[in-house]
């Protein structure tokens, strides 16, 4: 009985450490949380990057969604897109080894490619060599409005050249904003940034971002309350 009773205690011991982030797990997480501006909904339109389209260019409208998501203390952002012309979506990992972000994106035609890049001057910029054309791409992602616009260009470089070529450009914003000063709003208590969606816990009601992070809350509630509570006093 005994020798049970300690195998056990070994065993939960065990799993509790297992169970603890590690370094690269938290550095991928705080990487993410330099993107926080992404996360929501976002309505526009999308065309040639050009500064005058011409009237038989090619024009559409998109919605796209930013989101968290969890898996253990394993972190990842997810972008849905409903009528892309290009981009269908995809999901972006921050690689702390590589100091770099990783998007693997779902193009319109269903086919995966992997980008990655880095955020300098506010803007996200991705790249890729396409193996069959040597072709080089590039996705550049950026907030602008006071954080109440989501633009992204994609272009494209010859192998042999310096000179990128403007593909197209999609301008959106956010959904429930307007230009404009940006009021104090809540914060998001898994991911600490902007809070638009009420969970509640223990009586108390609290926000989060996204409903990756609502899923998320819903599970580990009393970590995450404990967590922003904590950070709350430090204040």
């Amino acid at each position: 009985m005994k020798r049970t009773l300690a195998l056990a205690l070994v065993l939960g011991l065990a799993c509790s450490v297992a169970a603890a982030p590690t370094a690269e797990q938290k550095k991928a997480k705080e990487g993410l949380r330099e993107l926080q501006e992404f996360i929501g909904g976002w309505k526009g339109s999308g065309g040639p990057d050009k500064p005058r389209p011409g009237p038989r260019d090619p024009i559409w409208s998109e919605s796209i969604d930013w989101g968290w998501r969890f898996k253990g203390d394993d972190a990842w952002l997810v972008i849905a897109v409903k009528g892309g012309k290009y981009l269908n979506g995809g999901e972006v990992r921050y690689l702390p080894a590589k100091k770099v972000y990783q998007l693997t994106a779902t193009l319109a035609d269903g086919k995966k490619a992997v980008f990655e890049g880095t955020l300098k001057d506010e803007a996200l910029t991705f790249e890729r060599t396409d193996p069959a054309t040597k072709q080089t791409q590039q996705l550049k992602m950026n907030i602008a409005g006071d954080g109440v616009r989501f633009i992204y260009r994609y272009a494209t470089r010859a192998e042999d050249s310096t000179v990128w070529r403007k593909e197209y450009v999609v301008a959106s914003t956010k959904l429930g904003e307007s230009l404009g000063k940006k009021e104090a709003k809540n914060e998001c208590v898994v991911s600490g940034g902007l809070g638009t969606m009420a969970v509640s816990y223990m009586g108390e009601t609290y926000y989060v971002c996204c409903s990756g992070c609502a899923d998320e809350f819903r599970a580990n509630p009393k970590k995450y309350v404990d967590e922003y509570k904590a950070k709350k006093a430090k204040k």
